[in-house]
C-alpha cells in the first residue's frame, strides 16, 4: 500500500477542483425534475466541468462511457446515463461525479429527490448523509480507517438501513482511485492509521434493504438485490491537525 502525503501546493490545488466539483453538484441539483432524461444530467455535467477548463475524471476510465454517474432508485453506483431513463415523481437519484483540475482529481456524489418522495426515501437520504458525517469524525490523526467505517456501519444500522459491503470509498490526489481502500463497515484490522495530509473520498453507499448488490449486464450499474432503494453520500476530505476539512462542499 502506497498512500501520498499532501503537500501545501498540492492541497491548494486539490480545494480548488473540489471547489468546482461542489459547483457542479449545486448546479445538477437546480435541473432534477420529472421529465429529464439521465442522458440530459450527464450532458449538463460534463458541460459545466469543460467549461471550467477542466477534465470529467469518469469519461473513458477504465472504459466508463459517461462523465457523471447517473444511478435512479435501487440502483447504487455507476449508472450509465440514457436517453431513454426518464426521471419520474417519487424517483430518487444519485448523482456520482469528478474533475481534473490541473492534473487533481476532486470527488463527490449526492443523492436528490424527484419531486414529492416517499418519507421512506426521505429518510434514507437523510440517514445516508448524516453517515458520512459521523464517520468524519473519526477522520483525524491517531484514528485509523476501521473507526471511520465502524462510525458510519452503526449510524446506518441504527436507523434500520443497510450499508452496501461490496463499495468502499478510496484515496484521491493525482488518480481518481489511490490508496488506501475505505470500507464503510466495521472490519476485522484496524487498518491504517491516519495522518495529516492525506485526502480520501468516503462515500457512504446505504440501501433500505438488504445491503447485497449485483452488477447488471453493462458491467458497471450496480443494483441492490432485493429491489429496495438506494442512496450515495460522498466528499472528497483533507487530514488536518484538527477537524477534516470537507473540501467538496460550498
Amino acid at each position: 500500500m502506497s498512500v501520498t502525503i499532501k503537500s501545501p501546493r498540492e492541497i491548494e490545488l486539490m480545494r480548488e477542483s473540489c471547489r468546482r466539483l461542489a459547483i457542479v453538484h449545486a448546479e445538477l441539483e437546480k435541473i432534477i425534475a420529472p421529465g429529464i432524461s439521465t442522458y440530459d444530467i450527464d450532458r449538463k455535467g460534463e458541460e459545466i466541468i469543460r467549461d471550467f477548463g477542466c477534465i470529467p475524471s469518469f469519461k473513458n476510465y477504465e472504459g466508463y462511457p459517461a462523465s457523471i454517474c447517473v444511478s435512479v432508485n435501487d440502483e447504487v453506483v455507476h449508472g450509465i446515463p440514457s436517453k431513454k431513463r426518464i426521471l419520474k415523481e417519487g424517483d430518487i437519484v444519485s448523482l456520482d461525479a469528478g474533475l481534473i483540475y490541473q492534473g487533481y482529481h476532486s470527488d463527490a456524489a449526492r443523492t436528490w429527490g424527484v419531486g414529492e418522495i416517499s418519507d421512506e426515501a426521505k429518510r434514507l437520504i437523510e440517514v445516508t448523509n448524516r453517515s458520512f458525517f459521523e464517520g468524519i469524525r473519526y477522520a483525524k490523526p491517531g484514528y485509523h480507517l476501521r473507526d471511520i467505517g465502524a462510525a458510519i456501519q452503526a449510524y446506518v444500522e441504527a436507523n434500520g438501513f443497510s450499508v452496501v459491503r461490496d463499495l468502499c470509498g478510496h484515496g484521491i490526489g493525482t488518480h481518481l482511485h489511490e490508496d488506501p481502500e475505505i470500507p464503510n463497515f466495521a472490519t476485522h484490522k484496524k487498518g491504517l492509521k491516519i495522518m495529516k495530509g492525506m485526502t480520501f473520498a468516503i462515500e457512504p453507499m446505504v440501501t433500505a434493504g438488504k445491503y447485497d448488490v449485483w452488477w447488471l449486464d453493462d458491467d458497471w450499474t450496480v443494483t441492490t438485490q432485493d429491489g429496495s432503494l438506494a442512496a450515495h453520500y460522498e466528499n472528497t476530505i483533507l487530514i488536518t491537525d484538527g477537524e477534516p476539512e470537507i473540501l467538496t462542499l460550498i
